[in-house]
């Protein structure tokens, strides 16, 4: 385990939770260690704060990024989440330092119409670096969910929402928030469709040990977002569409996308278009490309795969 030191601005809640050593097992992040790991002349990470509770790290860094607080590189973790939220305002709630919840601030200069890949990149950023960190072997539910295979069972680890915010020099940034369930026990699990790491099978303490956890992730995300700045966020060229089509679970099962309104396109999942849409082939093999933005709930349709999470779980 890394040596410790408590997490950093406390705030003036008396919940018992909040003493960094209530659970032995699960102990604070070391932010000096995470620091000194990090942030180093030319990295993409230029600043990491740790939190012992917060409402919403996407919230408090759109908010500092919107008033000039927070710079690009700017990373923000919590040991704990009291209004967590996922795409459309969907609840995630975790028991404290129970896992990674994090955000960071990016501004890729690549065209707009590209920024659509970055929840899609960090998914398969996470997806490395926990199969290197913790052992465990997760899949990508497009378009922001993170699998664990339990028996005939898919339960989701964790969740990525990103969200644009405009600074006030006038830079368009993107908040990219990741939660992930790390050492999550069977008892506290908020449905039973959700997983961790943990009851994966992560290798031993050290694969639950969030300190090289989230260094892993965050090292794994700062060298996918260059090589994918690198090339005008070409997802070809970064060979960022292959690495996900060959990580996405969606792939290749029978879907439902419920869509506002109450309209919804069922078909078979068969690509992932170069502006980051799935693609749905439906009745006579006609293709329709569906975007995150506009996808209330993705469900398996009848005759599709069974064991998938439901679209509303905690962190989507």
């Amino acid at each position: 385990m890394t040596p410790r030191e408590p997490s950093e601005n406390p705030d003036s809640s008396d919940d018992s939770s909040d003493n960094p050593w209530s659970d032995l097992d699960r102990p604070p992040l070391n932010a000096a260690a995470l620091r000194r790991a990090l942030l180093r002349p030319g990295a993409l990470w230029t600043s990491v704060e740790v939190v012992t509770r917060t409402g919403s790290t996407n919230t408090d860094l759109a908010a500092r990024a919107a008033r000039g607080a927070a710079g690009r590189g700017a990373v923000l973790v919590a040991e704990a989440q009291t209004a967590g939220r996922g795409r459309l305002e969907r609840a995630w709630t975790a028991p404290p330092r129970s896992g990674l919840f994090f955000s960071v601030l990016l501004t890729p200069d690549v065209p707009a119409g590209r920024w659509g890949w970055l929840p899609l990149l960090a998914g398969i950023a996470t997806t490395e670096a926990l199969a290197r960190t913790a052992g465990v072997d997760t899949a990508l539910k497009w378009p922001n969910d993170l699998l664990v295979r339990d028996g005939d069972t898919e339960r989701k680890i964790g969740g990525i929402l990103a969200e644009r915010v405009a600074t006030p020099d006038g830079t368009a940034a993107v908040v990219l928030g990741l939660g992930i369930n790390v050492s999550l026990r069977a008892d506290e699990l908020p449905v039973p469709t959700a997983g961790s790491l943990a009851l994966a099978g992560a290798r031993g303490a050290a694969g639950t040990d969030r300190d090289p956890l989230l260094r892993a992730v965050l090292r794994s995300l700062e060298d996918w977002y260059g090589r994918w700045c690198e090339v005008d966020g070409d997802p070809e060229a970064s060979r960022l569409r292959q690495a996900y089509t060959a990580g996405c679970a969606t792939l290749g099962r029978r879907v439902r996308a419920l869509l506002p309104g109450g309209a919804e396109a069922v078909g078979e999942a068969v690509a992932v278009d170069g502006a980051g849409r799935l693609v749905l082939a439906g009745p006579e093999g006609v293709q329709r490309p569906v975007d995150a933005g506009d996808i209330v709930h993705l469900r398996p349709a009848s005759g599709g795969a069974p064991g998938g999470p439901p679209e509303g779980s905690p962190g989507e």
